[in-house]
């Protein structure tokens, strides 16, 4: 088998440590061999850097692999390191991963989402070279969730991998994924804060220890300090702390501590940080919409899946383009459908003051084909796993409101129900201060599980039309306003298509942007200002690769999956949403070749009632709903310039009124030299 190294160097290149810090974390990213265990051997294997997956086409379709592959490395460990302990931590792994060090099997994680943490030390070879061998697999399986999605799971290590290296009493990183300290309010207000915090311990039975627990606020000073002796092998303490006056998280105000945990002993020393922030979650009982440290807000979310272009394996980069689209929009909380994304994103939202709803892998795909829960005890046992380690991996985060149990399960007897209810008990038990939520596109007793719920709504899309939903409403209203409800919504709309309804073809069905905009403007027109719901969830922001579709692709974004074009309803959301910066969009703007002469025009605007000119003739504009104006239907022929504007921002368009071009003829973009234009 070829080999190569991963030189520990390190120690003099990376690692800039005062000799008092124990703990050492060394990347593992780079040279990685990698090959399928169809190829049985790594001869011909290739050279790979993490984040790594071996499906990084998001709409490959049909040749999307699932399947089991290998990586391997090689680590030189020194010397030096005899009489420390070694952990490795995998940031993910879609889907289940076994680790191997030295051909030792030192561990399985089962479930994609997370993160996990093997302690490798009695397996490796000091003074040597050392292999890591870890065998990872996207294969459908009926214990692991998810069971039925049509979100591609990208196999591989898509996430990063680190060498943790402690003295030998430490903090634990192997509790569930987390660095071993974990933050329990238990009382939060404004003239003081009061809680725990767990620390979990990896000690020996000799071991006689210093537990200091520090909190800084954001400036760097310490407003708590307590220590207290450990003494044998202790797996874990609660330590209490309080202090006055503390600065709450808020959105507008998205103030942050951190918590400095240390242990020293003789010849021992360990230290985690962990930045959080306090406030109260608790649901209004005159509205039911959620309230943040008491302080009533009906949220304006989007869904964000996990892929773009490039694949599953966002960067930090890509994480962080994303959210200038969710600010853009003005969106106010983002939901992370089906699975946690990376935490590095929760740590964004806890900057940027953003709300965020994280997802259980319990979720039902719209295929008749498919099975969403298992009465075995596998499957039950891994989705309480996953919850725990989801809850334990990210609840220090201040900008998780809520977690998500389930999406759109349809109720399959008494088992499943006792289950769902189970899962509900032991995210309260874990976490106390947050309410959990369900998406749900059904009647009946799955939606008195969790504390809120979120109706997904397609009335006016597949089936009835749009104005369904009053009546609708008003039956919600009158016998289940009892329900803490939110709604969800959302349809296809594929750029590049003219017509404005539904194109189907032998095996697919296509739908226009303006089909899609149409679908999203009836639903804000009548569900918008509606105080009935604590929140408005808008399916999805971004499109997301779906090798189960026959085009690769679920096309109910609001922007493409490259993020290149924003479709019309985005614009929809940012004229009502955002409040900062103004909007004027000419809707239905790529349709430039028109055959019928009879035209009329819609645009959205929050700067004002807009001026449309065809040519130089202006055209009346009535508002149709906050935000939504629309245009008389008049008689148009050959090229026309469209142009829109209204307080001082302008959109336009050049279209061509009849069925063929002329050879001659060619379509300009307007130019908008005296208009400022928002994108």
């Amino acid at each position: 088998m070829r080999k190569f190294k991963t030189l520990f160097t390190l120690c003099i290149a990376l690692l800039v440590v005062s000799t008092t810090m124990a703990r050492e974390i060394y990347p593992l990213n780079d040279s990685w061999q990698f090959f399928f265990r169809s190829e049985n051997d790594s001869e011909h294997a290739r050279l790979v850097s993490l984040p790594h997956s071996w499906n990084n086409n998001p709409m490959a379709g049909s040749d999307f692999r699932e399947t089991t592959a290998n990586y391997l490395n090689e680590i030189f460990i020194p010397l030096e390191w005899s009489s420390k302990r070694l952990f490795l931590r995998f940031g993910g792994a879609q889907s289940v991963a076994n680790v191997f060090v030295n051909g030792l099997h030192v561990g399985e994680h089962k479930g994609g989402a997370t993160a996990f943490t093997f302690e490798i030390t009695n397996q490796v070879r000091v003074g040597t070279n050392n292999t890591i061998q870890v065998v990872v697999s996207n294969n459908y399986r009926s214990d692991v969730l998810p069971v039925s999605t049509d979100i591609n799971l990208y196999g591989g290590l898509y996430r990063g991998v680190e060498l943790i290296v402690t003295d030998r009493e430490a903090i634990s990183p192997c509790y569930l994924g987390t660095q071993g300290v974990l933050v329990y309010p238990t009382e939060v207000d404004e003239t003081e804060v009061r809680g725990e915090v767990e620390v979990r311990l990896s000690l020996t039975p000799q071991s006689d220890i210093t537990l200091r627990v520090e909190w800084l606020n954001s400036e760097g000073k310490t407003v708590f300090t307590r220590s207290q002796r450990v003494r044998g092998a202790q797996q874990h303490e609660r330590v209490p702390f309080h202090f006055k006056y503390p600065q709450l998280w808020r959105a507008e105000d998205p103030h942050l501590y951190t918590v400095v945990v240390t242990i020293e002993g003789e010849g021992s020393r360990d230290q985690v940080k962990l930045r959080t922030g306090f406030r109260t979650l608790t649901i209004d009982k005159e509205t039911g919409w959620l309230a943040i440290n008491g302080e009533v807000q009906q949220l304006r979310g989007v869904v964000m899946h996990h892929d773009n272009s490039s694949g599953g394996t966002p960067t930090r980069a890509d994480f962080d383009l994303d959210l200038d689209f969710v600010h853009d929009l003005g969106a106010t909380a983002i939901r992370s459908a089906v699975m946690p994304h990376d935490p590095y994103l929760y740590d964004c939202c806890d900057e940027q003051g953003l709300l965020a709803w994280v997802d259980l892998p319990l979720h039902r795909a719209p295929f008749m084909g498919d099975t969403a829960y298992y009465s075995t005890t596998l499957f039950e046992q891994n989705g309480v796993q996953q919850l725990r380690e989801i809850i334990a991996q990210n609840m220090h985060h201040p900008s998780i409101v809520m977690w998500g149990l389930f999406s759109r399960l349809q109720l399959r007897g008494e088992e499943m129900l006792a289950y769902l209810k189970r899962l509900n008990e032991e995210a309260h038990r874990l976490d106390p201060t947050r309410p959990t939520v369900a998406c749900s596109d059904q009647d009946g007793e799955i939606n008195f599980i969790t504390d809120l719920i979120a109706w997904r709504q397609e009335v006016g899309w597949r089936r009835g039309s749009a104005e369904d939903l009053v009546v609708w409403r008003a039956q919600l209203r009158e016998h289940w306003s009892h329900l803490h409800s939110a709604v969800s919504y959302g349809g296809e709309g594929f750029l590049g298509m003219s017509q404005l309804g539904v194109q189907r073809t032998k095996d697919r069905e296509w739908v226009s942007e303006r089909a899609q905009a149409r679908f999203h403007e009836e639903y804000c027109r009548h569900l918008e200002a509606d105080s009935l719901f604590w929140g408005i969830w808008i399916e999805n922001l971004f499109e997301y690769g779906s090798a189960r579709r026959p085009y690769g692709l679920n096309g109910e974004g609001l922007v493409s999956l490259n993020r290149n074009e924003k479709k019309d309803a985005y614009y929809l959301y940012r004229a009502l949403w955002n409040q900062e910066q103004p909007t004027v969009h000419l809707v239905n703007r790529r349709y430039r070749m028109r055959r019928i002469d009879r035209q009329a025009f819609t645009v959205y605007s929050s700067a004002g009632d807009p001026v449309l000119l065809l040519h130089d003739d202006t055209v009346a504009m009535h508002r149709y709903a906050p935000c939504q104006y629309r245009s008389d239907t008049v008689t148009l022929g050959g090229n026309v310039q469209v142009r829109v504007s209204a307080g001082g921002l302008g959109d336009g368009t050049l279209i061509q009124i009849g069925s063929v071009l002329r050879p001659q003829q060619r379509l300009v973009p307007l130019q908008k030299a005296d208009l400022q234009t928002i994108d």
